[in-house]
């Protein structure tokens, strides 16, 4: 299960400035998915909501930073593109 598998890493190992995330973006995702559809369910006591919660926290925290990862690639790539060919009728952009 994906969820247990963010949990192995313990408190230390999220997405932060200094770390990459524990999992990749489509398993905390999935992950995430999985969560959403417990709290839905009903099926779980405030205890258990709360702890579902707080990982469904971590899910999303995991899948921002990927994206902003992701994000940034594209900004860099852009921005070396544009550094390469300065703007030129004559060149296509895209």
């Amino acid at each position: 299960m994906a969820m247990a598998a963010a949990k192995r890493g313990g408190s230390g190992d999220g997405p932060d400035a200094t770390h990459e995330p524990t999992l990749g973006y489509e398993d905390a995702r999935a992950a995430l998915a999985e969560v959403v559809a417990a709290l839905e369910s009903g099926d779980v006591t405030l205890e258990e909501a709360l702890a579902l919660w707080e990982q469904g926290e971590e899910y999303a925290r995991i899948c921002q930073a990927w994206l902003a990862g992701a994000q940034e690639r594209l900004s860099q790539e852009e921005l070396s593109r544009e550094e390469r060919s300065p703007e030129d009728p004559a060149t296509p952009s895209g």
